[in-house]
């Protein structure tokens, strides 16, 4: 049974809530049903989302019985269409080397409980828990859109990243190929692009990938979060495996493509104790650089995190939470410029330092996107390349 509840959010641990009905002058002392995960999906639950009016609560009417000792029912992940009319965002964001970027889906079935991206399915009326990772939009016009966008005599070229919200390539484009589609035009044009995956799928299009790099026009960031197959597993439900990823980044390597690594999110208290071992595996895969990226909690991904955390590590919730708020000011999250990377005080200057340590020892640099864009050639709006 549900209940429409008009109360600020309550967390999914809560037991009980007085519930009115409206109807008459009795209240009712009702049980909140803990969230129950699913195989293969990251969130616990579909908490709402900020702009909702009423908040959703599963409550025991004493008639389950048996149905809350049986299994959820599936999810089965779908999958509409994003109408946008344009597809490079822009952003001012200091925080990363690049203004503008692609990204061909909205949602991600890899499910990473600790995506920042799932808060944006709130502004669909959805829900950032299971919402995010099983009701999918694409956007089947990307590359016509691209080339038009690019054809514009206002535009001047500058590195694009594709996957900056959710993966380019998710279970999904094996069979859309729109990360594919928008390569295409991107290479056609000459014009400059990194990728940002946690996928293996990327060596698919390493023909495209590999001569765009050999001209310095072509990076690749692979995001390697553990070593730790059930860490990464419960973390990253439908993301490649480890080995997977360390596999790629090897492929991509030899193909000519510099790869960096994004260790990302460091979680002090859960993968925090793989810094040195993630360096070195990359770095034996034959990465050129890897940087770093603390775990970022904004807005309804830190109720996320908090029931992912009760149903898969409440031994070690109190421990991780309190490492984070030592991070965070003693908040679970700061969103200012500067910091919601990086974190503050002696727990994340111990993250930093580790790396710097790492990286010296493997001879890793930083992230870098220095990309070479002197060989643009823009499109005509017809998709035809200028001879000029």
């Amino acid at each position: 049974m549900k209940n429409n509840i008009s109360q600020p959010h309550a967390h999914a641990h809560a037991r009980a809530v007085i519930f009115d009905d409206g109807w008459s002058n009795a209240k009712c002392d009702l049980n909140i049903l803990p969230a129950r995960g699913q195989k293969g999906r990251g969130a616990v639950s579909n908490i709402d989302g900020r702009f909702e009016r009423h908040i959703h609560q599963a409550v025991d009417d004493g008639w389950l019985g048996q149905l809350m000792e049986d299994a959820p029912p599936r999810i089965k992940t779908t999958l509409g269409i994003d109408g946008a009319r344009s597809v490079i965002t822009r952003n001012q964001s200091p925080d990363v080397p690049f203004d503008r970027s692609i990204n061909p889906y909205r949602g991600c079935e890899h499910g990473c409980i600790y995506c920042f991206a799932r808060p944006t399915h709130a502004y669909l009326g959805l829900s950032p828990g299971l919402d995010f990772e099983t009701r999918l939009f694409w956007k089947p016009e990307a590359a016509s859109l691209l080339r038009k966008q690019l054809s514009s005599k206002a535009y001047n070229p500058a590195p694009i990243v594709i996957g900056t919200s959710t993966d380019p390539y998710q279970p999904v484009d094996r069979d859309k190929k729109l990360t594919r589609d928008i390569i295409k035009v991107l290479t056609d044009c000459q014009h400059p692009f990194s990728i940002i995956t946690k996928s293996a799928l990327v060596t698919r299009d390493i023909d495209l990938i590999a001569p765009m790099a050999a001209r310095n026009r072509a990076s690749v960031a692979v995001s390697v979060t553990s070593l730790d197959h059930r860490l990464s597993n419960l973390l990253e439900p439908r993301a490649s495996a480890p080995h997977r990823r360390l596999d790629a980044i090897r492929k991509l390597s030899d193909a000519g493509i510099p790869v960096t690594v994004l260790a990302a999110p460091i979680i002090p208290g859960l993968n925090d104790m793989e810094i040195e071992n993630i360096v070195a595996a990359c770095a034996d895969a034959r990465a050129c650089a890897i940087s770093h990226i603390v775990l970022r909690l904004p807005l309804e991904i830190a109720d996320l995190f908090e029931e992912w955390l009760e149903a898969n590590y409440p031994e070690r919730k109190d421990k991780v939470m309190s490492l984070i708020r030592q991070m965070r000011g003693g908040e679970r999250y700061q969103s200012e410029f500067g910091n919601r990377m990086r974190g503050t005080g002696p727990i994340a200057e111990l993250i930093a330092h580790r790396f710097k340590l790492a990286r010296k020892k493997y001879n890793l640099t930083g992230r870098s996107m220095d990309l070479d864009c002197s060989g643009f050639k823009r499109p005509s709006a017809d998709g035809q390349m200028s001879l000029f």
